[in-house]
């Protein structure tokens, strides 16, 4: 007997180690007990590392082993062999040739025949070099099947995107989670509707609605919800990444970062144009058209603080010669005067543009002449048009959770079926009953949330059934605003109009005096330019 051992049997089982019987963490524990035992050492604790590289030494039960160590209640330490240690030659020749000598930590590799008690470790050394070089040609092969994942559109991500979830029967293809997908929805509708991204994380915020983080760590309840700004809410940054996000299209986008090498866990990130997009491989939440609507505005992230004044023209007036968006700038001595300055020249100066501006309240009030002159109807035209929307607004009454609803009864659908699928190939003896089981488990469950997401819409509609009225009125609404009773928003202008051109100003002579002119080009939506003086 050696009772003056306290030994430690550390396990370690990665996926990249496969999970075939010799290397199962159930054959390491019954490996490393036998030796002990056989030995004569007294063991004091067993450290289980299931699902961690050997490439890191950042392991929960590792961690522990190092430090009972440190507390002197282990100074012996077992594993299979050395590469169960680490694949970090440089690491793990550390801990045996350093660290475990200078702790007074005898340490033996069963396999490999190393003792550190023994003279003839020699070879240990490069035996680490080699475990490494197994671990680097694993990675390099990981990493070009990922990559041909990739390319086919394969989705490879750990956790699916906000409003979708991985599909049970394949992992690689997303579907739509019935309990987020109707946040999504409305975040696009109501940013369609020319709502701040601030003002949308402000109205979930009250709702008390889950952030993508937050909802993660409740589906996975092994992860700690990471807040380092102490903030659990929505944020504005938050739904500028969602407006942004094409795999809300239906489209993968993958290839945005990768790790500087299989030792090291820096993130680099790739410039846009590197980035993989297949398009339309899982079924998309929002339409290309409001995707688009939505990019074209720029919604700012927040108003000017000091005043309440919104740029109706953001995303929409724009540079006649660069292009660039037309920003709002303010007027000396004039507090709450504003006008639009070419965005080129206001940050490059004349190595980009000209000193393109406008006043603001000039080009709104053009704007509105035109629209109105546009829309100069008879009483009888504007009555019949009324009706019209109306009767469009009646088809569109189909609320978003009306919208929502369809795909998650077609994945019902879809469910029940494939359970009736299972049955009959576990009758037929096509699949273990083990995994039959573990399949129809997770489709069941998968069903519930359906169901549970199905009954959550049918009661936001029902909410939403009193404000009816307010819903049939926008006809109404559109002829307040462009008869004057009501501002001209953002919202309203993008409805009429694609893009307006300011083009620098010059001075003219006219009967014998100057006068200074600017031209205007509105890109109505339906028509081509319209050209203002």
């Amino acid at each position: 007997m050696s009772p003056e051992y306290q030994a430690g049997l550390y396990m370690r089982l990665s996926r990249d180690d496969g999970a075939g019987e010799s290397a199962s963490i159930s054959t390491q524990r019954k490996m490393l007990r036998s030796y002990a035992k056989e030995h004569g050492f007294v063991v004091y604790g067993e450290y289980v590392d299931d699902g961690f590289s050997g490439t890191s030494f950042q392991r929960p039960a590792w961690e522990r082993l190092i430090s009972d160590i440190e507390a002197k209640r282990v100074n012996l330490v077992i594993t299979k062999d050395l590469s169960r240690l680490g694949r970090d030659y440089i690491l793990t020749g550390q801990f045996t040739e350093i660290y475990f000598p200078a702790k007074k930590v005898r340490y033996i590799a069963i396999n490999d025949g190393y003792d550190s008690d023994s003279p003839l470790n020699d070879i240990a050394p490069f035996k680490n070099i080699v475990n490494e070089m197994y671990a680097r040609d694993t990675s390099k092969k990981i990493r070009s099947a990922f990559q041909t994942k990739i390319r086919e559109g394969a989705f490879i991500g750990n956790f699916a995107p906000y409003g979708y979830q991985k599909d049970p029967v394949n992992k690689n293809h997303l579907v739509i989670d019935p309990i987020t997908a109707p946040i999504v929805r409305e975040i696009f509708e109501r940013a369609d509707r020319g709502e701040s991204p601030s003002t949308i994380a402000d109205a979930l915020n009250q709702r008390q609605v889950l952030t993508p983080a937050m909802y993660r760590c409740i589906r996975h309840p092994y992860l700690q919800p990471a807040e380092p700004s102490g903030r659990k809410g929505w944020t504005s940054g938050t739904i500028c990444k969602m407006l942004k996000n094409a795999v809300y299209l239906g489209h993968v986008v993958q290839g945005k970062t990768s790790k500087l090498s299989f030792k090291s866990n820096i993130t680099l990130s790739h410039p846009k144009e590197e980035w993989v997009v297949v398009k339309h491989m899982h079924e998309p939440l929002i339409s290309q058209d409001v995707f688009e609507r939505i990019k074209r505005r720029s919604v700012p992230r927040k108003n000017l603080r000091e005043t309440d004044f919104i740029n109706a023209f953001s995303g929409i007036a724009v540079c006649g010669d660069c292009k660039r968006n037309m920003s709002v700038t303010g007027k000396k001595g004039k507090p709450r005067s504003y006008r639009l300055v070419c965005g080129g020249y206001k940050q490059y100066g004349t190595k980009k543009c000209t000193s393109h501006s406008i006043d603001y309240d000039l080009l709104y009030e053009t704007v509105l002449k035109e629209i109105k002159d546009l829309l100069d109807l008879t009483k009888q035209e504007k009555e019949e048009i009324k009706r019209k929307l109306r009767q469009s607004e009646s088809i569109k009454k189909e609320t978003f959770e009306e919208r929502s609803a369809a795909p998650l009864k077609k994945r019902n659908r879809e469910i029940s079926r494939i359970i009736g699928q299972l049955y009959e190939d576990k009758v037929n003896q096509r699949i273990s009953e083990e995994r039959f089981y573990e399949m129809l488990a997770s489709l069941e469950k998968e069903q519930k949330e359906i169901t549970a997401g199905l009954r959550s819409l049918t009661e936001r509609n029902a909410e939403r059934e009193p404000g009816e009225q307010v819903q049939t009125c926008q006809g109404e609404e559109l002829f307040k605003e462009i008869s004057g009773e009501r501002k001209l928003t953002r919202d309203f202008i993008g409805k009429f109009i694609e893009k307006i051109e300011i083009c620098q100003s010059r001075e003219d002579v006219h009967e014998g005096k100057c006068r200074r002119c600017q031209t205007i080009r509105i890109y109505f939506r339906t028509n081509g330019p319209s050209q203002e003086e």
